[in-house]
């Protein structure tokens, strides 16, 4: 038998002295990324940030808004070196256990439809297409539509999700 280690990684609320390594990550991920600007304020207005630590760097964010009993995944990135470890799960997980902390009903969020992997995680956590805007994201050739899938949030999940992480 073959003992695999997984990663640790530790999620805590994002702070203003974390924003140059969730731009670089920001930056490596996406050809169109969000200015250091766009975190300051989403840090300002109090929206739910969060970052993955792994060994004394970040590896990942999320930042969540919520609203009249709605939530909405603004971005959830992974940097590209911790890609294929379950960090994106653990982010995702993170993102529903605080969307239904701030007992939020349900949880949308946009996605290129050319983003593949991003989906893929998004269906298996029980998400679900109810729309699309068109030309919502830029590209290279142009505007790309953006998927809108919405996760109607079942306490039962949450409440496994937490007592998992407590384990």
């Amino acid at each position: 038998m073959v003992a695999v280690l997984q990663p640790e990684y530790a999620l805590r609320p994002m702070r203003r002295g974390d924003a140059d390594a969730v731009f670089d990550i920001e930056q490596a991920a996406y050809p169109y990324p969000w200015t250091k600007g766009i975190f300051f304020d989403c840090l300002r207005i109090g929206y739910n940030c969060k970052v993955a630590e792994f060994d004394g760097g970040i590896a990942g964010y999320a930042i969540l808004s919520s609203a009249a009993g709605e939530a909405h995944l603004l971005n959830l990135c992974v940097a590209p070196y911790h890609r294929r470890s379950g960090l994106g799960q653990l982010l995702l997980d993170g993102v529903l256990v605080d969307a239904c902390l701030l007992q939020a009903g349900r949880l949308f969020l946009e996605v290129r439809p050319s983003n593949k992997p991003a989906i893929k995680l998004y269906r298996k956590n029980d998400f679900r297409v109810i729309g699309r805007r068109p030309e919502y994201y830029p590209g290279p050739g142009g505007r790309e539509d953006a998927l809108v899938m919405v996760h109607h949030i079942d306490d039962r999940r949450i409440e496994a999700l937490i007592g998992s992480r407590n384990d």
